[in-house]
């Protein structure tokens, strides 16, 4: 029994040694590429145990797939207007293709140097279609930092995709600064754009208000001269009624007053309400000189 038990647990380790010559892990976060001697034969994105042949028939490559932060170095480039920037960008990437990425740059170090080459390129070819004032505006509405960013975006993915196996997610600017001189001259004009600005205000707020003013003053016209067109129907109104006492007047005189005394007397007693005045007291001296009226009925 002995002699047996040194034979199977060299058996086991041949096994053990098999299975892990013959088999690898692709990880969730990595994609894999088997070559055999020397030339690329198979590639793997989908995670799983994986089968190959032993070294130094085939060998395995692994690479990281998750998403990689690369920040460029500071590079001055000039815009479309002459306007020199210094501009400091970042790219989002990954590799998506590990069989020309392992073949194109081999390794991380090399296509991240790669890379830098690039995103120069592209950021001077793509600051250089714009104008200082798409970076920098006091108006929100004309700075394009999200067209410039897509730009340089497309342009590097064109760039990258099918010769190093890199897929670009995303390309941002993170810091735009300019030298001394044209900070100054940045300010000017921004100054001279608000200045514009708020001239063009004050100019439609004096049209809007002597609009104002001129409706006010028409509109005041307009009420005066009918308060005026009224009044005088009243003042001819109250000249026609005065005239016609004037002429009963002229004609009798104590019936004239007598008449006027009796209209008094309508308007005062037209609403119910209690008075105390004296008898004598005109109109009401009429109510006490009344005649008296006898009935003839006895």
């Amino acid at each position: 029994m002995k002699n047996l038990t040194i034979p199977f647990f060299l058996l086991l380790l041949f096994v053990i040694l098999l299975i892990v010559s013959t088999t690898f892990q692709v990880r969730e976060t990595e994609s894999a590429l088997v070559t055999t001697f020397g030339r690329t034969t198979r590639t793997f994105t989908s995670p799983g145990l994986k089968f190959k042949w032993p070294p130094p028939i085939e060998w395995v490559h692994k690479f990281d797939s998750r998403l990689r932060v690369l920040e460029a170095e500071l590079g001055e480039t000039t815009t479309k207007g002459a306007v020199p920037v210094i501009v400091n960008t970042f790219v989002v990437w990954r590799i998506a293709e590990p069989n020309t990425f392992f073949n194109a740059v081999g390794s991380v170090t090399e296509a991240q140097t790669k890379l830098m080459s690039q995103i120069s390129d592209t950021q001077n070819k793509v600051v250089g279609r714009h104008f200082f004032s798409e970076f920098v505006n006091s108006d929100p509405e004309k700075i394009k930092f999200e067209q410039i960013e897509g730009e340089m975006l497309n342009e590097l993915s064109s760039a990258v995709q099918d010769i190093y196996g890199i897929e670009i997610k995303a390309v941002g600017i993170k810091q735009l600064k300019v030298s001394e001189d044209v900070s100054k001259d940045v300010f000017e004009r921004m100054k001279k754009e608000r200045q514009r600005r708020t001239e063009a205000t004050i100019a439609e707020g004096a049209a809007a208000a002597r609009k104002i003013t001129t409706e006010a003053d028409s509109m005041q016209t307009e009420l005066l001269a009918a308060a005026d067109a009224r009044a005088k129907q009243i003042r001819a109104q109250g000249d026609a009624e005065a005239a016609q006492y004037y002429k009963m007047l002229e004609e009798d005189p104590q019936l004239a007053m007598f008449l006027r005394d009796i209209e008094a007397l309508k308007k005062i007693l037209e609403k119910r309400s209690t008075l105390v005045i004296g008898s004598d007291s005109e109109p009401f001296r009429v109510l006490r000189e009344m005649p008296k009226i006898k009935s003839d009925k006895k």
